[in-house]
């Protein structure tokens, strides 16, 4: 009972989000958030804003972190719901997400700076900026080796079997768009009322590396493939990976990242190869075993 109302639960929600949200709603929003928080930043520029308004930022730079900032919003929830079709296509989207992050930090510097820009001022963070945007290009040419590698199998030939697993998958995806939701309205709330909040995404990657190694555990009640079982915890340790990215300097976290996208590779096409091969010589082992 519980599971067919998560899987009707996500799929409208799949739906609503794919063919509405992203498709007609996301881009013009996103243009709304942008020149808004650039018609505000002025103002305050200006001194129109009356307290407590008045402590916004005045850098226009903001604005463009602000839209980054939404855009990567969006793309998490994508990544949620695309935990129910494939783990493999799901960690694609996590390094979508964490080389958006990478071109964000550019822009960040960018708030450091006083306007009119001085080159004193841009020349120290020089280094971090260029990192930051050619280790995003950097891994934006990984992500298209990875899909073109990318190979979506299901995980049981028995078709109820895979119903159930698909089933469970949208079970844990609709609880973890619950967190996600929990940690943006909590961060909100301590927004408004002037506390510190907590670092969003750092967090969130914290609650998915938990939720990574708990679809793996779910995926052993349908196979226990050594291959299927390596890839799926490999493919969690680049989950991991990718949090400790985002809490490194900036020059590690690159190279990092970069890393991070590097194994991911290595780990699809290992398994598109050998993988192949072990599962082939199983089902050849257990034909002759059959065999009178």
């Amino acid at each position: 009972m519980i599971l067919q109302f998560a899987s009707r639960t996500t799929d409208s929600l799949e739906h609503i989000w794919e063919d509405y949200v992203m498709k007609r709603v996301a881009g013009t929003f996103l243009v709304a958030v942008y020149l808004v928080t650039i018609v505000v930043i002025e103002i305050n520029r200006q001194g129109w804003l009356p307290a407590p308004f008045n402590t916004l930022p005045t850098n226009h730079f903001y604005a463009v972190e602000i839209a980054f900032t939404v855009l990567l919003f969006t793309e998490v929830v994508s990544l949620v719901l695309g935990l129910t079709r494939s783990f493999s296509r799901s960690i694609g989207i996590q390094l979508e997400i964490l080389s958006l992050i990478l071109l964000r930090d550019t822009f960040k510097q960018f708030t450091y700076f006083s306007e009119p820009l001085v080159w004193e001022q841009v020349s120290y963070s020089l280094a971090p900026m260029v990192a930051d945007a050619v280790g995003s290009l950097t891994l934006f040419v990984i992500i298209a080796f990875y899909y073109r590698l990318h190979r979506s199998r299901q995980i049981t030939r028995d078709e109820g079997d895979q119903v159930q697993f698909i089933a469970f998958k949208k079970l844990t995806a609709l609880g973890l768009l619950v967190v996600f939701a929990a940690i943006g309205l909590i961060d909100l709330v301590r927004l408004v009322s002037g506390q510190p909040t907590f670092p969003f995404f750092e967090t969130f990657y914290t609650v998915l590396i938990f939720t990574d190694v708990l679809m793996v555990l779910l995926s052993l009640r349908y196979s226990i493939d050594f291959a299927v079982t390596f890839r799926n915890f490999g493919y969690s340790v680049v989950t991991v990976f990718i949090r400790l990215t985002l809490i490194a300097p900036t020059i590690i976290g690159v190279l990092m990242a970069v890393g991070t996208g590097l194994f991911a590779l290595a780990l699809t096409l290992a398994y598109n190869r050998s993988g192949l091969l072990m599962m082939k010589a199983a089902t050849r082992e257990t034909h002759r075993v059959a065999e009178p």
